[in-house]
């Protein structure tokens, strides 16, 4: 059986606060240093750490890489951000609303 995932009720961490705070500046990697390691533009890294680009697949495989974690740590960080912040998305609710089931759902037995 699967379990329904819990959003929590405060705004997980962003990843570029996790960048930031728990790998760059505790370790005094520039964004520079990371991009190089990365084998990406230092564009894309600030953009990660300014929250203007999201984490895909193959950014956590270089980060887990690079920072010594798994590429699952980065994408559910990720996820777990894009879900919050879809679940408090005013306009979102107002199309959830107005939307209409094709398939009914299935119970459990």
């Amino acid at each position: 059986m699967v379990e329904a995932l819990k959003i929590p009720a405060h705004q997980p961490t962003s990843v570029g606060s996790m960048l930031k705070e728990e790998f760059l500046d505790p370790l005094g990697i520039t964004q520079g240093e990371l991009a190089k390691a990365m084998g990406v533009g230092r564009k894309t890294v600030n953009e990660l750490c300014g929250g203007r680009r999201g984490v895909t697949a193959e950014t956590a495989f270089l980060l887990a890489k690079v920072l010594s974690t798994t590429p699952e740590f980065w994408l559910n960080l990720q996820f777990m951000n894009d879900m919050w912040l879809a679940q408090h998305n005013e306009v979102l609710a107002e199309k959830l609303e107005r939307a209409r089931p094709l398939v009914a759902a299935q119970t459990n037995r």
